[in-house]
């Protein structure tokens, strides 16, 4: 594999015989160069290119491997690197220190607001111990689920969880996605930054639990969490967590019972990094519903890592206004003949392949997480090896290009910046991210189906496609034509709308490639 780092530059030197794009900056008034164009720059581009078939094959360099060009130049795009992984201490608190004059100000601020939080605090701890004590009197079957009317006296506790998340500062959280019901997706397992999570799942789903067997002496929670039917386990014993098991088997089969609740990463962490499972939502073989739980901030760090709980109340007390974000995501269904692998099932799609590092790819491409799973979900079509590694005949499959063909290898090769003949998903991510950053991309997505519309009706004919994808493949067959227009066609209805096509190049910005033979001579001006 060959050796890259940041510095080094990821596209071999043109021949004189290859293509050269100039991208010249109009500006109205003299400026200093910078990375970003003033929003009133215009970009046009000017070609001096040789005439180009991209129906033969990659030229193989002596490494045995595509020398390819990018075919993105005509954006403006100058290639991309792909960011080494730093190094963090997941248990560590971002601010475990009071520090500048505006937290001290707002502290002082807060102070009376935070005694009133505290009044709110105790009451509707009060007030929900109290109900859950009445729903707890004297049921001693507790085997079994709670019976109902029980569970509608716990509503009252409820309600006093998501009072005491108001007193600490969430006042409005917000959710991404929806919970999955509970006969579809029995368990739900989440992330662990802070105390406050299980208060939130206790508020909004009522879960069991899994719970260390010390919590049952802690006042006040003790008594709640036994209304929440826990699963008590003792780490130290093998016997208790084999027991733990056996039960999240038993409930998450019955569907009486109320959705299992794990976090399977054991503890809290900063919320920057995941840290490695245990097995225990895994081995039922259930179908699974992830919860991601986020707290954007600035100048205060929620996380419970190395703080004391005391502090990390009082931090909490004395803001304005806490964050806090929920995501739902897809449920994950075990194949039948895994059912029982519970390894298998918790490592399957190796997660630790395709993790990257959100906060950077949000800064550097302003790619949301939600289409970071999308661009994944493309990725895991792929057919990834075990190692997380897409090979080009994959790639290809699934974008539905032209496997013997320069401009695929030059996609392709694009993305594969170790020219080692396979991609992984952070390449893929980033790469994609990176040709959706260019100022001219929204444009020439425009551009490209205003040149597909030739009849001026605002559709795109099969025929009208072929033609201009022929442009870029002369040698596309009706087969792979017909790949293309059932990717563009996201509605099925036998053409392309304008939605349907710039939808399509939005979850596929590589193809824009496919089109830059009829944009070549086009201004691109950023709005």
């Amino acid at each position: 594999m060959a050796e890259h780092d940041l510095t080094s530059r990821l596209l071999s030197p043109r021949s004189s015989d290859q293509p050269h794009t100039v991208l010249t900056v109009h500006d109205g008034e003299d400026s200093e160069p910078s990375d970003r164009p003033p929003s009133n720059q215009q970009y046009s581009i000017q070609t001096r290119i040789p005439y180009h078939n991209h129906n033969h094959n990659g030229i193989n360099n002596e490494n045995g491997h595509v020398s390819c060009q990018n075919p993105y130049e005509f954006l403006g795009s100058v290639g991309f690197s792909v960011p080494a992984p730093s190094t963090v201490d997941p248990f560590r608190n971002g601010t475990p220190f009071i520090s500048g004059v505006y937290e001290m100000i707002k502290i002082v601020l807060c102070l009376p607001i935070a005694l009133a939080r505290l009044v709110l605090f105790g009451a509707c701890l009060a007030v929900g111990y109290i109900a859950t004590r009445i729903a707890l009197e004297g049921w001693k079957d507790k085997q079994y689920p709670m019976p109902k009317w029980r569970s509608r006296i716990m509503w009252v506790t409820r309600v006093c969880a998501r009072f005491i998340l108001f007193s600490f500062g969430y006042q409005w959280i917000r959710r991404k996605g929806k919970p999955a019901p509970r006969e579809i997706a029995p368990i739900v397992v989440s992330n662990h930054v802070s105390y406050i999570e299980p208060i939130f799942y206790f508020y909004e789903l009522f879960p069991t639990i899994v719970a260390s067997e010390s919590h049952d002496s802690m006042p006040f929670v003790g008594t709640i969490i036994r209304a929440m039917q826990v699963i008590y386990v003792n780490r130290f014993s093998p016997a208790s967590r084999k027991n733990a098991v056996n039960e999240i088997k038993r409930r998450a089969s019955c569907d009486k019972f109320p959705r299992v609740l794990l976090f399977p990463e054991g503890t809290t962490t900063n919320g920057k990094v995941l840290i490695s499972f245990q097995l225990g939502a895994f081995i039922p073989g259930h179908p699974i519903q992830p919860i991601i739980v986020r707290y954007p901030h600035l100048h205060f760090d929620q996380s419970w890592g190395l703080v004391s709980l005391a502090k990390l109340m009082f931090r909490m007390f004395t803001q304005f206004h806490n964050f806090m974000e929920v995501e739902y995501l897809p449920i994950i269904m075990p194949p039948d003949h895994q059912k029982q692998n519970a390894v298998h099932f918790a490592e399957r799609e190796k997660p630790w392949s395709y993790m990257v590092e959100m906060a950077r790819n949000e800064s550097l491409y302003h790619i949301s997480s939600l289409e970071a799973v999308d661009f994944l979900d493309k990725f895991l079509s792929m057919n990834p090896d075990n190692s997380g590694c897409v090979k080009r005949h994959d790639f290809l499959r699934v974008l539905q290009l032209k496997k013997a063909c320069t401009l695929s290898e030059e996609i392709f090769g694009f993305l594969d910046v170790e020219k080692n003949g396979s991609i992984t998903f952070k390449q893929f991510l980033f790469g994609s991210a990176h040709v959706m950053k260019q100022p001219p991309f929204r444009q020439a997505c425009e551009l490209a189906f205003a040149e597909c519309d030739v009849g001026g009706d605002n559709y795109c004919s099969k025929e009208e496609l072929a033609d201009i994808l022929r442009q870029a493949i002369p040698d596309l067959n009706e087969d792979e034509v017909d790949g293309l227009f059932t990717l563009f066609d996201a509605d099925n209805d036998g053409r392309i709308s304008v939605d349907d096509f710039l939808c399509c190049l939005r979850k596929n910005p590589l193809l824009i490639a496919l089109f830059s033979p009829r944009l070549l001579h086009r201004d691109f001006v950023k709005i």
